[in-house]
């Protein structure tokens, strides 16, 4: 499938999502709400892709929501003028742009944010639901809704409190301040802060090579339960550990494991199953 937001490179288990509107700073345009988790949920289907990179063209990474989304160019005609019908659509229209940050969090492979330069708006919205993020020495976080006289409503104020401490969250959230890489990094918000681009695409090329190389079952269950903590106190947590582990862990993964270090080789690990739908 082709897309008009980015371009996709699925190489040696890890696949590669590029934002390519670098001269239109990688605004999220109509077509990138649903072109992003799309993509995501076809690689997760497929399963063959063990993790993804989303990195960036450009200057900045992405200077969030297209104002042409703001001023409803293409907007779904609503056949309605009744006040509480229209919130209702508002409403819904909401929950389909969370759902599209959504599909990272839901996907059974962890997903890295390698930010350039300016991660504006909705592009913090989408780094939140990354399960890591790495940058560049000239990178800044800004919740910019707050600036332009709007409340952040695509995930930043349900996960970066999540991230960071939770009166910085308040400080960004308040006043439209600039987070810069260093203390981001300080603060948690960024694994690892790199001196350049190229040296940033590498770096985190190499950690997602590295999570390849690992068990996919045992990732996506560390993942799966990762989240699950953060949403829960630590009995239901260990209860679905438990629960999950009685069905998932197989012994299969961890014989190859000892047999490839015996025979001083990498381990080869069988893909996920690909998601097929009950219709399909």
């Amino acid at each position: 499938m082709a897309y008009s937001c980015f371009d996709i490179e699925l190489k040696d288990k890890v696949a590669h999502l590029r934002f390519s509107r670098p001269e239109q700073l990688n605004t999220m345009t109509r077509a990138f709400w649903t072109e992003l988790p799309a993509a995501v949920r076809q690689l997760d289907a497929q399963g063959t892709a063990r993790a993804v990179v989303i990195s960036s063209t450009g200057k900045h990474f992405t200077a969030g929501m297209d104002l042409s989304v703001f001023q409803g160019q293409g907007a779904t005609p609503v056949a309605t003028k009744e006040a509480g019908r229209l919130r209702e659509v508002v409403r819904r229209t909401v929950l389909e742009l969370q759902d599209s940050f959504n599909a990272l969090e839901q996907a059974r492979m962890p997903v890295i944010a390698a930010i350039q330069g300016g991660c504006i708006g909705g592009g913090v919205d989408m780094v939140c639901a990354a399960d890591m993020r790495f940058c560049t020495e000239d990178a800044f976080f800004c919740i910019q809704e707050i600036n332009i006289g709007m409340t952040a409503d695509v995930g930043t104020l349900q996960r970066l409190p999540h991230l960071i401490p939770q009166g910085v969250v308040r400080e960004l959230a308040y006043t439209g301040r600039r987070l810069g890489a260093q203390r981001a990094l300080a603060l948690g918000l960024v694994n690892e802060v790199f001196p350049n681009h190229d040296a940033l695409i590498a770096g985190a090329l190499a950690v997602a090579k590295e999570i390849a190389a690992r068990s996919p079952l045992a990732v996506h269950g560390s993942k799966e339960m990762l989240n699950y903590a953060r949403d829960h106190g630590v009995d239901d947590s260990l209860r679905y550990m438990a629960a999950w582990q009685s069905g998932m862990f197989q012994p299969a993964d961890m014989f190859e494991s000892f047999v490839a270090k015996s025979e001083k080789r990498e381990p080869v690990f069988e893909d996920l199953a690909p998601i097929r739908r009950f219709t399909e």
